[in-house]
């Protein structure tokens, strides 16, 4: 099926209502505290805007936009029109089985609901320009929108127990960067488009190809470890090339080449930004670090893993890595050749072989 079909068998209607009544209760706040939040977030995506202009010598010379700031279920409300045009589906489309519709419109809300508290910020590139309504046309070239969830904000800033003024605008920091990469560079939308409907497309797979590559990925992990796979962010990226065609195994690796890149990207210029802008710096990346790392019970671990939480966060390190050798060995000038077109991001294997793609590209 292809991204269209997948886009048509989601009710993004009911997921988003679906999701918005099951997201988890935010901590308590007062009024006050709610409203700084909300003005303090607003003000430091404008102001850091600038300094991660410098810093990336990315600059598209586009005034800056302000950032939209957001509760738990407005974040599920506005993924699931990111995603409604990712995949192609119209809203109050009637193709396909109504109950189908309605039942993957109930998953995925359930999903997002799950995935909602822990967001603290999102660049949606395919939103359109501030008061315009959305386009399934496909162009992302002027659209985006930075989206900052404030609850999850206030939540993490209080368990780190660290300056909110700095911890809001160190956020901002990373998030921004996002904007500032795909404004920068509008062919990025387009790419990640290309790639999703790669993935998506199921025409001419025979379903006993699917089964016989899926059985044959059990075996060898069974065969390797001496028991069935876990549900950790390896094994869930394994599964899904097991059941993959080529091209679509492909694209996958471009997805999430293309993700280690940005996230990566935008923690580098997290830590090259934060000692000039956020006073207390060091200690939130120390503190955030070990937030990062700490041990999960057992079902939210495979929760994690079923969501490709712990697969982003090996794309923060691995990005990070990538980033922090390149730019320091040819500049961060030499390395924005990196944004020039998809020939010019790294390979898998150059992620964590950044000399690879230095000698490659450059």
């Amino acid at each position: 099926m292809s991204a269209v079909t997948v886009g048509h068998t989601v009710d993004w209607e009911f997921a988003a209502t679906v999701g918005a009544k099951l997201v988890r209760p935010a901590p308590p706040v007062t009024d006050y505290t709610k409203r700084q939040a909300i003005e303090q977030l607003a003000a430091s995506a404008r102001s850091a805007e600038g300094p991660v202009r410098d810093v990336t010598g990315l600059n598209e010379g586009a005034a800056i936009t302000d950032a939209r700031i957001v509760d738990r279920a407005e974040w599920v409300r506005a993924a699931t029109q990111s995603m409604r045009i990712m995949t192609g589906g119209k809203q109050g489309d009637a193709s396909g089985a109504a109950l189908t519709r309605r039942i993957t419109g109930a998953q995925t809300g359930a999903v997002l609901a799950f995935v909602s508290s822990g967001i603290l910020g999102q660049y949606d590139p395919f939103a359109p320009p501030r008061g315009q309504e959305r386009s399934d046309s496909g162009d992302h070239t002027n659209g985006g929108e930075l989206l900052l969830v404030y609850p999850n904000v206030i939540a993490v800033e209080r368990q780190l127990r660290v300056s909110p003024t700095d911890f809001r605008l160190w956020v901002c920091l990373h998030e921004v960067t996002h904007r500032v990469q795909f404004r920068a560079n509008p062919w990025l939308a387009d790419h990640m488009s290309a790639s999703l409907a790669v993935i998506t497309d199921e025409s001419g797979q025979e379903l006993t190809q699917v089964v016989g590559r899926l059985g044959e990925f059990v075996r060898n992990k069974r065969a390797a470890a001496g028991r069935a796979p876990e549900p950790n962010s390896e094994g869930i990226v394994g599964f899904l090339r097991a059941i993959q065609s080529e091209p679509q195994r492909r694209a996958l690796d471009q997805l999430l080449v293309l993700g280690t890149l940005l996230e990566g990207h935008a923690d580098h210029v997290m830590d090259a930004v934060g000692p000039k802008v956020v006073p207390s710096v060091a200690t939130i990346r120390r503190r955030f670090d070990e937030r990062r790392q700490r041990k999960q019970p057992p079902l939210q671990r495979i929760l994690r893993a079923l969501m490709g939480v712990d697969a982003k966060m090996n794309q923060y390190t691995r990005g990070k890595a990538f980033v922090d050798h390149v730019v320091g060995e040819v500049g961060m000038a030499a390395f924005n050749t990196v944004w020039t077109s998809p020939e010019t991001l790294p390979l898998p294997a150059e992620v964590d072989d950044p000399r690879r793609w230095i000698a490659r590209v450059l």
